[in-house]
């Protein structure tokens, strides 16, 4: 495997790890607010709010695996 192979897996691994992370986050709003954010008639809202938290979160860990790891020397 190559760096640059090695470096996109890592870019990959990490906008998976944000975005499961944001996932998760998301539907902690169905413990916090209930009344807006559940499984049943608010599964509208609890979904959005997941998918723009697993966004988010997949962004910052991308971010972050680039500063730690920018693009490798061939």
């Amino acid at each position: 495997m190559t760096k640059i192979e090695i470096w996109l897996k890592g870019i990959l691994a990490a906008a998976i790890s944000g975005g499961a992370g944001g996932v998760l986050t998301g539907f902690a709003a169905v413990g916090i607010d209930p009344q807006h954010f559940n499984l049943q008639a608010g599964i509208g809202a609890t979904l959005r709010i997941a998918a723009a938290a697993a966004l988010i979160n997949a962004v910052i860990g991308v971010a972050a695996y680039l500063q730690k790891s920018p693009l490798p020397q061939e």
